[in-house]
């Protein structure tokens, strides 16, 4: 019982150290970085293609001969735009800035041929839908990787402006690690295609002659393929700023007017006749031109001849843009927290009942049992001791508010430098959920008796339980927090939605409201009598519920250890496992006597720093996701984005989200039973509602970002939206009779 206890104080004070030393390094260094950035308008991912790895040692021959690519692919909502080279009237083109290890150089964008964009009496160049930027990387010889290198780091910030009828400037920070010995060819499509879209240099003798005093311009471009002789062709020059970009194709025999061009064939030669515009701000000694036919782009390098105006200097951005970024300029900042506003005291005083309330329900979730274990063989421990009794209560309070108060201003704190993060934050980290499977498992192997800390300890840390039982009830209290945070209960969300966007006084009083809430019960038990009384008289049977208890532990192990799977996959997990054997032989081996103790524990040490070494990388890496991306087209639950939202809205169909977590008990629950119950399914169906799954049990910033909007910082959180209505958000204790009576009031709304 006492070896029990004793574990909490060093251990627990160990995890939240490491933990926390954890969390501000990570955060400092990755500041959001990842493959994919998600915000309403686009979709950017940053992937990688090396089908032969990465060239490392090869002579410069060899090199040339291994492809090795990187790009940045957007997906675009509907009617949303992105820019190409040359943007056109009111656009700015994507820039990509790349950080890169010595020895490894970016090349310049091999930019897919565009369309023309039309918007009103201006016209851009750009990319709807589904565009990737291939860049080429160049490993040169001076690229040494360290011996226990194992990847390639490459770095992207990202700018973008992304349009519609109005312009909204983006940014994002990715990280991609491309690994070294093996094959990097997922992507491989998608780079084909993109090549594919590549324009083909013609070798020819090209012309652009200046005419009419420079107002216009004489095209003739030869060597085109005899395939496309006598279509028309869209024309895209390289260079900005030159030509009236939204000039209008005149037909033949029609004079021309200022703002209208034209294109025949002169025999095997293209020519056209083009506006400049009024606007000029380059005179270009060469000029570049596009040409496209169904898809297909073809690259001339024209010299000019003759001589150009002078032009009036302008400004950097056009007239066009610079109105459309100043009518914009609330949508282009980046997508943040609420910003801190006051609230009425009412609603703040509903706010802090709320989060007290949700607080006390937080006792009733799954994930917080076992730590109630601890308590429970505490309370028996001092059921004769009043004074230990409440003193107990009090520290526990104490731990579970300070606890509370901690996570929210590192949250707060995070997310005021720019990070997406909500409710439950730390548990999609794959190294914390690690170290809390390692806690709970080596709590569980002290219940079970296989080892005693008195054994092997120093007699004053053995004995610290005895002489600090105020920092044992501190620390359980510190523990309970940890794993009853990600949890939400029922009146918590709307309080934590609320409190992220509060001065940093008011969020942090609801944060420890609900930390007050969480440790009542305990602190009542602690000074109500009655209730002491009513506890079992301490004795033998103690130690069968003291290993008892040890089984509700191992439950929460296996939990976390799936929890871990749903990040680094089953490598990740199967390392964890391996290495929680070994820690188990080692804490085994140390209990023992004589001898034995001195070999199996210097063997099974040895084994265990082997594997941490050989296996321990693949518990924090992260993998991609694949379960709800292999999803098939009809499948009832298909991958949430916002771009898909507005989609499936604007097609009059509604829209139900389950904004989800692996790491989120409340949410497996209601997943396995209200939202597989078959009248729920029927009624979905008979509604013809999209059923969309956001997974937050990695760190996602469109996700956070949404439930933001939605009023929420964790998770569960279940949104029934039809079109042109405002998203109803159900409870997150969901019941079957929540879900047909939203549907029901969507049915009278409709």
């Amino acid at each position: 019982m006492n070896s029990m206890r004793r574990l909490s104080t060093p251990l627990i004070a160990a995890f939240f150290v490491a933990a926390s030393a954890w969390w501000t390094g990570a955060n400092a260094q990755n500041h959001s970085q990842s493959e994919v950035v998600r915000t309403d308008q686009v979709q950017a991912t940053l992937l990688a293609h090396a089908p032969q790895g990465v060239p490392v040692g090869l002579a410069p021959e060899a090199v040339a001969g291994q492809p090795l690519w990187v790009g940045l692919q957007i997906t675009h909502a509907p009617q949303w735009h992105t820019y190409w080279k040359n943007a056109g009237d009111s656009g700015m083109p994507t820039e990509l800035q790349w950080t890169l290890p010595p020895g490894v150089m970016a090349g310049d964008i091999a930019w897919p041929v565009p369309r023309k964009i039309p918007i009103g009496h201006l016209a851009n160049y750009g990319y709807e839908g589904t565009v990737l930027l291939p860049v080429p990387l160049i490993v040169t010889p001076e690229f040494k990787p360290g011996v226990m290198a194992d990847a390639l780091d490459v770095k992207l910030k990202a700018t973008w402006l992304v349009c519609r009828q109005e312009c909204i400037p983006q940014e994002g920070e990715f990280a991609l690690k491309i690994p070294l010995r093996s094959s990097t060819a997922l992507h491989g499509a998608a780079f084909d295609a993109a090549l594919k879209a590549q324009p083909i240099a013609v070798e020819g003798a090209h012309q652009v002659t200046l005419k009419d005093g420079g107002k216009r311009l004489s095209v003739r471009v030869a060597g085109l393929p005899a395939r496309v002789r006598g279509q028309p062709l869209d024309l895209f020059p390289e260079t900005p700023n030159v030509i009236v970009t939204a000039a209008t194709l005149a037909p033949p025999g029609q004079p021309l007017g200022e703002r209208d061009w034209r294109q025949q064939w002169d025999g095997d030669v293209w020519t056209a006749d083009i506006p400049v515009s009024p606007d000029r701000a380059e005179s270009p000694e060469r000029m570049p031109l596009v040409l496209v036919a169904g898809g297909q782009g073809w690259r001339a390098d024209a010299p000019v001849t003759g001589t150009w105006p002078v032009i009036n200097p302008v400004a950097v951005v056009s007239p066009a843009l610079e109105a459309a970024l100043k009518a914009n300029a609330g949508a282009a900042a980046p997508v943040l927290p609420a910003g801190t506003t006051a609230v009425p005291a009412a609603t703040f005083a509903l706010a802090l009942l709320g989060a007290l309330i949700g607080g006390l329900v937080l006792n009733l979730m799954p994930c917080v049992f076992p730590v109630l274990a601890i308590k429970v063989l505490g309370f028996t421990q001092h059921a004769d001791d009043r004074r230990a009794h409440r003193t107990s209560g009090l520290a526990y309070t104490a731990g579970v508010v300070l606890s509370f108060l901690a996570l929210g201003a590192l949250m707060l704190a995070l997310r005021a430098a720019g990070q997406q993060l909500g409710w439950g934050f730390q548990l999609q980290s794959p190294a914390v959920v690690a170290a809390l499977t390692v806690l709970f498992t080596v709590i569980g192997l002290n219940l079970a008796g296989v080892f005693e800390f008195g054994h092997f300890l120093p007699s004053g840390l053995a004995t610290l339980e005895a002489r600090n039982p105020v920092a044992n009830s501190f620390l359980t209290g510190m523990l309970a927090v940890a794993v009853a945070s990600p949890c939400t209960a029922p009146f918590m969300g709307a309080s934590l939605g609320l409190a992220v966007g509060l001065p940093a006084v008011q969020a942090l009083l609801i944060f420890a409201a609900i930390g007050f809430g969480m440790a009542l019960p305990y602190l009542a038990a602690s000074w109500w009598p009655a209730v002491a009384r009513l506890l079992p008289r301490p004795g033998a049977w103690m130690d069968t519920f003291k290993k008892f208890m040890a089984f509700p532990m191992f439950g929460t192990a296996v939990w976390l250890l799936w929890v871990l799977g749903q990040q680094t996959g089953i490598d990740g997990a199967g390392a964890l496992l391996a290495l929680l054997v070994t820690l188990a032989l080692v804490l085994w081996a140390l209990g023992l006597s004589g001898r034995a103790r001195i070999v199996i524990a210097t063997i099974s040490i040895a084994i265990g720093a082997f594997l941490a070494t050989t296996l321990g990388p693949n518990v924090i890496k992260t993998v991609e996701p694949a379960a709800l991306a292999a999803e098939a087209p009809d499948a009832r639950w298909q991958p949430w984005s916002a771009a898909r939202v507005q989609t499936v809205l604007g097609a009059g169909q509604p829209v139900f989200v389950d904004f989800t977590a692996a790491w989120c008990v409340t949410c497996q629950y209601n997943k396995k039973t209200t939202l597989a119950h078959p009248e729920v399914l029927a009624a979905l169906d008979a509604a013809k509602v999209q059923t969309l799954r956001a997974d937050w049990t990695r760190r996602d910033a469109a996700i956070t970002a949404e439930l933001t909007r939605l009023g929420r910082s964790g998770v569960p959180v279940y949104v029934l939206q039809a079109p042109g209505q405002p998203p109803l958000v159900l409870s997150e204790i969901l019941s079957v009779a929540d879900v047909l009576g939203a549907l029901k009031q969507l049915s009278l709304s409709r």
